[in-house]
């Protein structure tokens, strides 16, 4: 395996438990329910383009979010096309999104530690 391919497939493993924490973020940090399209150029716009690009990952997170009982969604009529599903989060999801963001705020400062050297 190349470089470029050991990299991508570390990109993929790295954003499979991250993608679920953003969503969630994301829907916390809104007035409103969003849609999945709203919800990808949210990304987009503050992700650095990190999370850019993986608009067709979203929609399995988004449904299996919805299933464990962190986002509610409903269908509205949309007038420029297709009915669009509107996802909020609800306060399971908030109760999650606050223990995730404490456990990815403990992996990353015990990573960067280690990338570090070891230096406090």
């Amino acid at each position: 395996m190349d470089d470029g391919s050991q990299l991508k497939k570390f990109q993929k493993e790295l954003s499979t438990g991250t993608v679920a924490l953003v969503l969630l973020a994301v829907l916390a940090q809104s007035r409103q329910p969003m849609y999945g399209y709203q919800i990808a150029k949210r990304l987009e716009a503050v992700g650095e383009g990190v999370l850019a690009g993986k608009q067709s990952a979203l929609y399995p997170v988004l449904r299996n979010l919805e299933a464990s009982g962190l986002l509610a969604s409903e269908v509205e009529p949309s007038i420029s096309g297709p009915p669009r599903r509107y996802y909020r989060i609800t306060r399971p999801g908030r109760d999650a999104l606050r223990d995730w963001t404490a456990a990815w705020i403990a992996t990353r400062d015990s990573v960067d530690n280690v990338l570090q050297g070891g230096v406090s």
